[in-house]
């Protein structure tokens, strides 16, 4: 299908179209929300919410700014940005410590051995939770720098200076030169 004619489909509200468009699109989508949001169940909660937005927001779609997947892709990073800063979630995440990034990124790549070897953990303690905050966005959620400042309203300069002073404190624990 076209992408005017599903433009078309969707502000007409029509049900085969927005069938069309969960298959076509959904994992994509999902997966945008996947790599803010870790916990699956929640993932796909705001992947609900945000598709559900896209169907009722469809008449502000505008062709001239960018196509339809890149509009549909930032209504769900957002949704899931604004998740993260929900009451709720920042509740829940206070219990998450960095042991859950890097043991999930240590099962999935087997440098289990490797991560408790060199004391990740223990360097990530001794950052101020500015400093730590900035880094895990980084290194353990893949964030650049540029997105960290936009997604968090932190001047650029700012993000750039924690994890400069980050990488000096990790430096002067870890003994590297």
């Amino acid at each position: 299908m076209e992408e005017q004619t599903l433009i078309q489909g969707l502000r007409a509200r029509n049900r085969q179209v927005q069938e069309y468009l969960y298959e076509k699109y959904s994992r994509a989508l999902f997966g945008v929300i996947s790599r803010i949001i870790y916990d699956p169940d929640l993932a796909e909660e705001v992947f609900h919410d945000a598709f559900v937005k896209i169907n009722q927001k469809i008449d502000r779609y505008d062709a001239s700014k960018g196509r339809l997947y890149t509009w549909m892709a930032n209504i769900c990073r957002n949704a899931a940005i604004d998740k993260t800063r929900s009451k709720e979630f920042s509740k829940s995440s206070k219990t998450n410590t960095i042991d859950d990034y890097v043991y999930g990124m240590e099962s999935e790549s087997g440098t289990a051995a490797a991560v408790d070897g060199i004391g990740v953990r223990e360097l990530m303690a001794e950052l101020n939770e500015e400093q730590r905050f900035v880094m895990e966005c980084i290194y353990f959620k893949g964030y650049t720098h540029t997105e960290v400042a936009e997604n968090y309203d932190i001047p650029l300069g700012t993000v750039k200076s924690r994890v400069r002073s980050a990488i000096n404190v990790l430096k002067k624990k870890a003994d590297i030169i």
